[in-house]
């Protein structure tokens, strides 16, 4: 039975009402806005925590990734002086765990930032899913390994790794529904007052009132204390799922990943991890800080 972090499957959402239990459950009362730039290595920061509220609390919210352009746009500056945006991006790598290897903007500096967030709209042409794995792979492209994601061949790649439809990709690319997407994702970002990411947006279908922002990274209770607010009860977690069925799920995950979701030390999560690989579970994927995961198949292994 496959694991699925975000709740119900899709035959169970067509039941009628009389089948919900929890209030609504079905219909997920909270929607996030995540206000992010593919080129933040902050929000890049931000995906542990986005995973684990995803599996404990996934049933009551939808998560709407907005591309600020923040770092693209404002800080055009910054793309001036390699040294200094090396300097942040080890710095950030250092402190929150998640590798990014700021070697990139001395070796292979980004051209056109702006491409990179066109393209992941292209990609949410393809569907919600389909966008979210392309923004993921796009990020393990550009901080893992110095990928200059601006770079049109880099970016099919990134199309093929993220298993889209690489015609209607490139199709898509340029076209005016993906400038649009990425204009209306601008706007927004106006509109909420967004001046730092990574932001969230907290909002409660039901309610009138205005969405709850939180600007910067934060411990992951305070999440979940929001949460918790915006629906106006205690919240139970999910359990977390069997360490293989979330690898399973994710693929592609960072020690800090899975020693956040599961509450593990480092020391920890890397003697489960080696044990998993001697299984040939996973295989490790050394980065400059840290490890990463890469899942493998069952079938790949007979």
């Amino acid at each position: 039975m496959s694991w699925n972090p975000s709740g119900p499957s899709n035959n169970q959402k067509s039941k009628p009402k009389a089948q919900y239990g929890f209030f609504d459950l079905l219909k997920k009362p909270v929607e996030i806005y995540v206000f992010i730039d593919p080129l933040c290595p902050e929000c890049w920061s931000l995906e542990p925590y986005l995973k684990k509220l995803t599996i404990e609390y996934g049933r009551f919210f939808t998560i709407r990734p907005i591309l600020s352009g923040q770092l693209t746009t404002l800080n055009k500056d910054k793309f001036d002086k390699p040294k200094q945006l090396k300097e942040i991006w080890e710095k950030t790598a250092s402190r929150t765990g998640m590798s990014c290897d700021g070697d990139l903007w001395i070796d292979n500096p980004i051209s056109f930032p702006w491409i990179a967030s066109l393209a992941i709209k292209a990609a949410e042409l393809q569907g919600k899913k389909a966008g979210r794995r392309f923004l993921r792979k796009i990020q393990e492209y550009l901080f893992l390994s110095k990928k200059d994601i601006s770079k049109e061949e880099i970016l099919f790649e990134c199309a093929v790794d993220a298993k889209l439809d690489l015609d209607e990709f490139k199709n898509d690319l340029y076209s005016n529904s993906a400038k649009k997407a990425l204009q209306c994702d601008l706007k927004l970002t106006k509109e909420m007052d967004v001046e730092y990411i990574p932001a969230m947006v907290f909002f409660n279908e039901s309610e009138e009132e205005e969405g709850l922002k939180l600007s910067g990274l934060y411990p992951y209770d305070i999440y979940v204390k929001v949460l918790k607010q915006m629906l106006q009860k205690e919240l139970a977690p999910a359990n977390k799922p069997p360490i293989e069925d979330f690898l399973s799920h994710y693929d592609f995950v960072g020690t800090k990943e899975v020693s956040v979701v599961y509450e593990w030390s480092l020391e920890k999560t890397e003697k489960e991890m080696k044990k998993l690989r001697l299984k040939q579970t996973v295989e490790k994927v050394p980065v400059k800080y840290g490890s990463f995961w890469k899942y493998i198949k069952p079938i790949e292994r007979e």
